[in-house]
């Protein structure tokens, strides 16, 4: 936290230098807060419609399976200019947008940009936690010197993905160096705080033949087993199964499942240091655009604790790597087609989303 607080005053110093050597922390705020939108949103919808499921081990018998409705409950405060592409097609914020600008490293406009955003939802009967925060710097003052030192970016951001199951705080600080007016690069260093991924908890349950030994640790977990009734029940006494069929495919899932989260959350974060590198390419006119962002991370630090990523993987280094592309481009007064999409991969987890298509104006 204190690194966050530091690397924020930075920011807000580098803001205001050139206006006034003292800082004034009202007028800071006032000034990035100008513009910003806050936005609050309940969206809501029909789940999987009523399933039934029939059994005939006491007579047929009919059981209904109904799946709660779906929601999303979206609280936000964000300030992003808006690419050349990029139009405000509805009057309100409503808590669905997905802007794959917003993965960018570099922003549109020279100077703060913002997004702290908290999505509560229930998908299919599941619920999920989201969040995606983050601010970034972008330094941009015409300097002629290739090698100018006031090109740079800075971006702090806190992703929360419930569906693809990976949770991180990541800060860089880079050199920018602009090749053209529409093309630069960047070098920088990359921190990144996070659970240890690739620690696996069922690894010292294996047994040397790769079975789990899953009967030993439902034990060790408070399961009681009784093998001549062929009874079993939970930590708090509850009879969970009634033959070693239903044990084995509906309890000892379960109980796995809930291990490896118990054990995964008692672990502390790490951080994880790395070399990155990336560009940034973004060319627009009304007929025509192209945006595109990629950014490589080939080094880590390792810093030699049990938990590292490094120990988990067979070689020494690892690749992590994100990018984004949007284009779009109208042919005609009648025909456009678009392509955008993002893509992450750390730590061996992947995480996207894209979209293309075809539009057509008949007249």
């Amino acid at each position: 936290m204190k690194k966050i607080i530091i690397l924020l005053l930075f920011i807000c110093n580098l803001v205001n230098a050139q206006v006034d050597s003292k800082i004034d922390i009202e007028e800071i705020i006032k000034d990035n807060l100008k513009f910003s939108t806050f936005y609050a949103a309940v969206n809501g919808g029909t789940s999987l419609s009523d399933v039934k499921v029939f059994s005939v081990n006491n007579g047929l018998s009919t059981q209904t399976i109904s799946t709660p409705y779906d929601y999303n409950f979206t609280i936000g405060l964000r300030k992003i200019a808006r690419f050349g592409y990029e139009n405000k097609a509805q009057t309100f914020y409503d808590g669905t947008e997905s802007n794959y600008s917003d993965a960018a490293t570099v922003g549109k406009v020279r100077g703060i940009e913002y997004m702290f955003e908290v999505n509560m939802k229930r998908q299919e009967g599941i619920d999920y936690m989201d969040q995606h925060h983050f601010i970034r710097y972008s330094s941009d003052d015409d300097c002629e010197d290739p090698l100018c030192v006031n090109y740079f970016a800075i971006k702090v951001e806190y992703l929360q993905d419930g569906f693809a199951d990976v949770e991180y705080f990541e800060a860089s600080q880079r050199f920018r160096y602009k090749k053209t007016r529409d093309l630069s690069f960047n070098i920088g260093t990359v921190q990144r705080l996070s659970e240890p991924y690739g620690y696996n908890p069922l690894d010292e349950w294996m047994l040397p033949n790769n079975n789990l030994h899953y009967t030993y640790l439902a034990i060790q977990e408070g399961y009681t087993i009784d093998v001549q009734s062929s009874e079993y029940f939970a930590p708090d006494g509850t009879l969970v199964a009634t033959s070693p069929e239903v044990w084995e495919a509906v309890v000892v899932p379960e109980m796995l499942s809930n291990y490896v989260t118990k054990k995964r959350d008692e672990l502390e974060k790490l951080i994880q240091h790395s070399l990155v590198i990336g560009f940034d390419y973004y060319k627009y006119s009304k007929k025509t655009w192209l945006h595109v962002w990629g950014n490589l991370m080939p080094w880590h630090y390792n810093d030699g604790s049990e938990f590292s990523y490094h120990n988990f993987i067979t070689e020494e280094q690892w690749y992590d790597y994100s990018g984004g592309l949007i284009y779009g481009i109208k042919q005609n007064k009648n025909l456009g087609y678009f392509v955008e999409g993002k893509y992450n991969k750390y730590w061996n987890r992947e995480w996207y989303d894209f979209k293309f298509g075809v539009n057509y104006v008949i007249f």
